[in-house]
């Protein structure tokens, strides 16, 4: 949220590991932001983004495009010897704001971080996997971790499994990151064997598919435990980066929910000035204020390597995605009967909202998480 809420430092140096979490933004970071709000705002308007939702196919490919390409926003978390920025999560959290703000169908998440990261996590010497790496970053291709949605990065991911189902934007990769027993593999999403069943998904703006891979042997890039740990790192920030997400998507529900109580009036006067709804509000900013704390926590100890990432990953985990979903309740029921409507973007809000809120885990498994990283009795009924 731009204004005094988000405040920015001229210091663009990273935060060394282990110190204090920088929760300011930089020059560096509000460029980009500008430059990923501007390109949303030519091709990602809300009546585009229904019109898109309807027609069952909602990716616009010169979004991708110019987001990845022109603006590089695909390689962040790339080192430049391997074709990409060099930059950190800090930076891919700015984007995944601004895609969180505009509900944007795009494989950003899925492809640029997670399986980006995981295949980082990998040994990047291998010209297979400098190879795949280097494709991302230039957004010429996209890959996904073939995992449902929903696996959290704690515990043993999955493996090996013939039908994956509720992979997210399986149906537009180009490649599919299959963990197996003895490692993991590379599959072409157009090998002969491989079958991808479209799902209904609640949130359209992010489709999910089943994956049954068949016989195909696919290329493999990883050991047994190269690719755990690979995986693992993958799904870790995917997990923290959601948050961005998240917060993005919460701040807009507020900004727009404002916006709408400052012009809507009842009794002659604009319904934001009546306490009970400024009390709601009020609230809202507090949660939405206290989430950004806790994404930009995430993101900098992604950026940083701090040893204790996994706590500041289950600690957003477990705050934002209900911070988010609560944010796009009040703005659906407080923008009244248009509020209700298709053509209102707010029931687009909710569903990503919704669907955010299990993905990479619910916040009850993060919770629990959390419980084991500071040696705590784990909730109940969380």
């Amino acid at each position: 949220m731009e204004g005094p809420d988000a405040m920015t430092r001229t210091d663009t140096a990273p935060t060394p590991a282990g110190a204090a979490p920088d929760l300011l933004y930089s020059q560096t970071e509000d460029d980009l932001r500008a430059a990923v709000r501007a390109l949303l705002t030519d091709r990602a308007d809300p009546a585009r983004a229904l019109a898109r939702a309807e027609s069952g196919d909602p990716y616009d490919a010169v979004l991708w495009d110019r987001l990845a390409g022109a603006i590089g926003a695909a390689g962040l978390l790339v080192p430049e010897e391997l074709g990409g920025q060099g930059a950190s999560h800090r930076e891919a959290a700015v984007v995944l704001e601004e895609l969180g703000r505009a509900v944007t169908p795009a494989p950003y998440l899925t492809s640029s971080v997670v399986a980006t990261e995981t295949l980082l996590g990998c040994d990047t010497d291998e010209p297979d996997v400098a190879g795949l790496v280097t494709a991302l970053a230039t957004g010429a291709r996209t890959a996904v971790l073939a995992l449902p949605l929903t696996t959290a990065p704690y515990g043993r991911p999955p493996a090996g499994e013939p039908t994956v189902t509720s992979v997210a934007d399986a149906a537009r990769a180009d490649i599919l990151l299959v963990p197996r027993e003895d490692g993991l593999y590379a599959v072409e999403r157009t090998d002969p064997a491989v079958t991808i069943a479209p799902l209904t998904p609640l949130d359209l703006t992010r489709p999910l598919a089943a994956v049954t891979l068949g016989a195909s042997p696919g290329l493999r890039l990883a050991d047994a435990p190269t690719a755990r740990s690979a995986v693992r790192r993958g799904l870790l920030s995917g997990a923290g980066l959601l948050a961005s997400e998240q917060l993005g998507l919460a701040e807009w529900c507020l900004e727009e929910t404002v916006r709408h109580t400052r012009e809507r009036h009842q009794f002659n006067r604009p319904i934001g000035s009546f306490q009970a709804l400024k009390h709601r509000m009020a609230q809202l900013w507090v949660e939405v204020v206290s989430a950004r704390a806790a994404a930009r926590n995430a993101a900098d100890a992604l950026a940083t390597g701090d040893p204790e990432a996994g706590l500041a990953v289950a600690v957003a985990g477990a705050y934002c995605g209900r911070v988010a979903v609560h944010a796009a309740e009040e703005c659906v029921q407080l923008h009244g009967g248009i509020g209700m409507t298709w053509e209102h973007p707010a029931h687009l809000a909710l569903k990503r909202a919704k669907a955010d809120e299990a993905a990479f885990g619910t916040a009850g498994r993060h919770k629990e998480a959390l419980a084991a990283l500071v040696d705590l009795p784990a909730p109940t009924g969380a």
